[in-house]
């Protein structure tokens, strides 16, 4: 698969204290990649250098072969980098389709169109029989599938996820990976997750980054990670 993402030697200091050092990472296109570390990590600096909310102190981004490291973050998300914050962003007082209308209002090409695109998405995250709801009435699971459905509406093509399944039942939790490995998998976008839940991060079989003390501390398979002396230390903890 041809490479969507790149960084090379990406750091960053807030007033000497570092929080990413050295970071070289990849990501190719249609694929996912959960990052996972004990808090303090360098987790969220890392996503927030790659969507453009925090400018490194060092390094460069790449992202389709174009160097991206000083585009702002509107610039990026035209590109098709978005990102979900833990919190769901959404309009508690619209409807579910309410809110989606506001987030292809940008979108080119006529009404009927962008209505089209509209249910494609509801379909895609299972939200078309609820479209007329207000968003305050839906569980918290369903504020998150929805603004992930936001996103996709934009046209993305590298999602930002950290901790989707903060907050939610066993069963959301459970919904929401089938739903990230759909979208991989229908179409064809990528994905960089952060997440605390080891058990959800296995069921996603995707590749595991271990971030620890804001450098790479291993990559490998869920299985390979698990088994590692260093991850079971500084995070994981023993069997």
């Amino acid at each position: 698969m041809a490479e969507l993402l790149r960084t090379e030697r990406l750091a960053k200091s807030f007033r000497g204290l570092v929080a990413n050092q050295d970071i070289d990472f990849t990501l190719a296109a249609g694929s996912m990649r959960c990052i996972i570390g004990p808090n303090g990590a360098g987790k969220t600096t890392f996503i927030s250098m790659v969507s453009g909310h925090q400018r490194p102190s060092a390094g460069e981004i790449w992202f389709k072969g174009e160097r991206i490291t000083e585009r702002s973050v509107v610039r990026r998300a035209r590109m098709g980098i978005v990102r979900k914050f833990q919190t769901p962003m959404v309009f508690d007082n619209l409807s579910v389709f309410e809110n989606m209308e506001i987030a292809v209002l940008g979108a080119k090409g006529p009404a009927a169109a962008r209505r089209g695109r509209i249910g494609e998405v509801l379909d895609l995250v299972r939200m078309a029989e609820i479209a007329d709801a207000p968003v305050k009435n839906l569980s918290h699971g369903q504020k998150q599938w929805l603004e992930i459905g936001l996103l996709i509406a934009n046209d993305a093509e590298l999602l930002l996820l950290d901790e989707p399944t903060a907050g939610m039942t066993a069963e959301e939790t459970h919904a929401t990976g089938a739903l990230i490995r759909r979208l991989i998998r229908d179409l064809g976008l990528s994905a960089i997750i952060i997440e605390h839940d080891i058990a959800f991060i296995r069921d996603l079989h995707a590749p595991v980054t271990v971030l620890h003390l804001g450098r790479i501390l291993v990559e490998g398979t869920f299985d390979e990670i698990a088994g590692d002396t260093q991850v079971r230390d500084v995070y994981l903890g023993e069997a």
